[in-house]
């Protein structure tokens, strides 16, 4: 931890910073992976639009 005083005398703490790092770009097994819960989600959303408009 950081800490400064002032002229009065009031501490200032400050938290450590962390360690920045870039993102890497999805591998091919990784975009397909997303690609297949993106289907499975749109199907799940819509088996459950379709429930609802059936019971009501």
């Amino acid at each position: 931890m950081y800490t400064t005083t002032d002229e009065k005398g009031i501490l200032n703490n400050y938290a450590k910073e962390p360690k920045l790092y870039y993102a890497e770009f999805p591998t091919k097994a990784q975009q397909s992976s997303y690609a297949f819960q993106g289907v499975v989600a749109i199907l799940f959303l819509t088996s459950i639009v379709l429930i609802t408009l059936g019971v009501s």
